[in-house]
């Protein structure tokens, strides 16, 4: 998203002060689909960019990241402006991979509406399904983009039909391919205009009639079901009577109807591209300009006050209120630390004060924060470069670099009526990877780059563990693992990564009694102290108990907390392999004291070795953290998963149908059989699965 700022492109991405005259338009689909090629062959064909960048050997301009380079494939989402007939089009291209999954939801937090590229030679995969359901239930405006009509086995047709059979019946072509003597695609032939639009000499295209250049019954054919398509979307009621009863329905009246459909996310057409040749780029940027709504066509995301108190509802006016949110931040190189704003209201503008707030997730490593900054500049990001502008306003994408507190997901607002945005959800990152620097200057880089990481990516969660002592990055995936491993290094940081080591706990596995005796003679001061207990194993998930039983005065009943204090320092000390111990009932049942050298830390230490005597002389067995987790997937795959959670001693609770198609499996599985169940599940349903885990309790183990 960021890089050395250059000027050379200002005038073509510069400030556009009307919300009306601006679209932002996330790219989404799986890996592969053509997505970032797509953008640039839209960059070049506009003359926002000079020349067309290459994802094969890295100098794409819109994804400049070297894990991309190496990986192949886009790993942080990239902003690229262009002008069209007078709109600012922010595209916005996103990772496809699943792993990147929290760089796609900021992505659609930046924008008003989707175009789901899917390659003509590749079908349809599960998780774009779900993208595009996901879409749905926010009612975001949503078209189709079938991309690589040049590949070998590009089936337009087949892709056609498999669009259809998954996002719905309101997925329709608004054009046909045009092919030359040898197959390929020269251009395209519009249903609803009857134009061809032909690509023969590149970009822009020649307009003329398409009578006789595609097959007219075909043509009729795909019409019809157009028109019908429309109709059906259309407030217009007559419509439909005037076309059955054979009226020939005006163009612009369908065109003003499809639009109308399309902003309302009621109809998703499908429009053809090939990136290589240009084709299809004109008829996509009109389907973006003239049916996709602007920003001021919605209410913003709701606000408060930091503190959490009601605030009116934001509007997309230039003039009114500061409030943006930082939907991305990264650390640039040349720039430092690099936000992507998306600003809901107001106008941004450089060398200004805004306040800076946030909500604070502890489990990731966010606090809460409230401070007042300057924003020294406004740029607008082309991929990899940033473009200085005057402003940004309502309704439009912009970055600012060297707000220091500024992380993914903080509102930006006017000093004067602070405000914050509601967040939006991100996934759990589920993939556990241990880290550690080779020598203490490397630690110390891995600790100070390790904050500037987790600030800017939601998905990315770090551990500090007390007990194992190993820092742990929650990641979403094998690939995402890659990418701060990748960052750390490049911030100087020299890491490993180990194996992940699961905290088990100890328990009594049957009564057991203890002696304790702690008698010691040194410079004229002695030490006594006895106690005898009797430990007893408590239910999982009961803790500690600790009961006096004591009679007659044998342990004097000041030094009968002391006790206790040295059985339990013993219990976080662990005792015959060192590991805590949960679930027992400690009970004093006996002990001698002595009037003069008796003390509480002598009956601490008595307590201590009473716990470990009866460890000795009774059962003690291990005890493993289990966690309860719920697998949604397609219903397909519940044999295989069902088969390969009792393979990782999986207990299931039950399974059920979610209602939409997907079915829910809940089970209880011990966590060390979890470590890589993130990569694992993915690819034994082809990314169609997902889970969520949560802490259930401890269980003896029953790992071989």
């Amino acid at each position: 998203m960021a890089g050395k700022s250059n000027g050379e492109h200002a005038d073509a991405v510069g400030v556009v002060d009307d919300p009306g005259r601006i679209r932002n338009v996330a790219l989404v689909g799986p890996s592969g689909a053509g997505k970032t090629t797509l953008v640039e062959a839209l960059l070049f064909a506009t003359g926002t960019i000079d020349r067309a960048g290459s994802v094969v050997d890295g100098t794409t301009v819109c994804d400049h990241d070297p894990a991309a380079v190496r990986q192949q494939r886009s790993v942080t989402l990239a902003v690229a402006p262009l002008h069209h007939e007078g709109v600012k089009i922010n595209f916005v291209d996103t990772p496809g991979y699943a792993d990147f999954v929290g760089e796609l939801r900021a992505g659609l937090r930046a924008v008003d509406a989707a175009l789901f590229v899917v390659c003509a030679a590749e079908g349809v995969d599960p998780a774009t399904v779900a993208l595009w359901q996901e879409c749905a239930d926010v009612g975001l405006p949503r078209a189709v983009v079938v991309s690589r009509l040049d590949h070998p086995r590009a089936d337009l047709d087949g892709e056609l039909a498999d669009c259809r059979a998954a996002f719905g019946e309101g997925v329709l072509p608004l054009y046909l391919p045009v092919r030359d003597a040898d197959g390929g695609v020269t251009g395209l032939a519009g249903l609803l205009t009857g134009q061809l639009f032909d690509y023969s000499a590149g970009y822009p295209p020649q307009r003329s009639s398409a009578d006789g250049a595609v097959d007219a019954g075909a043509f009729a054919e795909s019409r019809g079901e157009l028109i019908e398509g429309i109709i059906a979307e259309s407030e217009d009621e007559t419509l439909m009577d005037r076309y059955l009863e054979g009226a020939e329905l005006e163009v612009d009246t369908l065109i003003k109807d499809l639009e109308t459909a399309v902003a309302r996310s009621a109809f998703h057409p499908v429009v053809p591209v090939c990136a290589a040749t240009g084709v299809g780029l004109a008829e996509l940027l009109e389907v973006v300009t003239g049916a996709f709504p602007a920003p001021d066509a919605h209410l913003p995301p709701p606000v408060t006050s930091p503190d959490g108190k009601s605030h009116p509802a934001l509007t997309v006016d230039p003039a009114a209120s500061l409030a943006a949110e930082v939907v991305r931040t990264l650390v640039d190189p040349y720039q430092g630390r690099v936000s992507l704003v998306r600003v809901f209201s107001g106008t941004l503008a450089p060398d200004r004060p805004v306040h800076v707030s946030g909500h604070g997730l502890a489990d990731r490593g966010h606090a809460d924060h409230d401070v007042d900054e300057r924003v020294s500049h406004v740029y607008a990001p082309v991929g990899g470069t940033l473009h200085e502008v005057s402003r940004c306003v309502a309704g439009d994408l912009c970055a600012v670099t060297k707000v220091g507190s500024a992380e993914t997901g903080d509102t930006l607002s006017g000093t004067d009526d602070p405000l914050l945005v509601a967040p939006w959800a991100m996934p759990e990152p589920l993939l556990p990877v241990a880290v550690v620097g080779r020598s203490r200057s490397d630690e110390d880089a891995l600790v100070r780059n390790l904050g500037r990481l987790v600030a800017a990516d939601p998905t990315l969660r770090l551990e500090r563990n007390s007990e194992t002592h190993q820092l742990v990055l929650w990641c979403m995936g094998e690939a995402h693992a890659d990418v701060v491993l990748s960052r750390l290094r490049a911030g100087g940081a020299d890491v490993d990564t180990e194996t992940v080591v699961v905290p088990l706990r100890e328990t009594f596995s049957g009564p057991a009694k203890g002696h304790g005796r702690h008698v010691k003679q040194s410079g004229g001061h002695g030490q006594y102290a006895v106690c005898d207990i009797e430990v007893e194993p408590l239910s999982r998930g009961e803790g500690f108990e600790f009961v006096d039983r004591v009679v007659g005065g044998a342990v004097p009943h000041q030094y009968i907390p002391s006790v206790e204090k040295g059985v339990r320092a013993q219990m976080e000390r662990g005792l015959l392999a060192g590991r805590p111990v949960v679930d027992i009932r400690v009970t004093l049942v006996d002990g001698k004291a002595h009037s003069v050298d008796s003390s509480d830390m002598a009956f601490q230490t008595a307590g201590s070795l009473a716990l470990k005597d009866a460890a000795e002389k009774g059962s003690v067995v291990d005890l493993e953290p289990v966690d309860e987790i719920v697998v949604r997937m397609p219903e397909e795959h519940l044999g295989t998963v069902l088969g390969d959670l009792s393979s990782r001693r999986g207990r299931v609770l039950g399974t059920e149908n979610d209602g939409v198609g997907r079915m829910l499996v809940r089970a209880e599985v011990p966590a060390a059989e979890l470590l890589r169940y993130a990569v694992d599940l993915r690819g034994l349903t082809s990314g169609s699965a997902h889970f969520t885990r949560e802490f259930a309790r401890y269980a003896a183990t029953t790992a071989s």
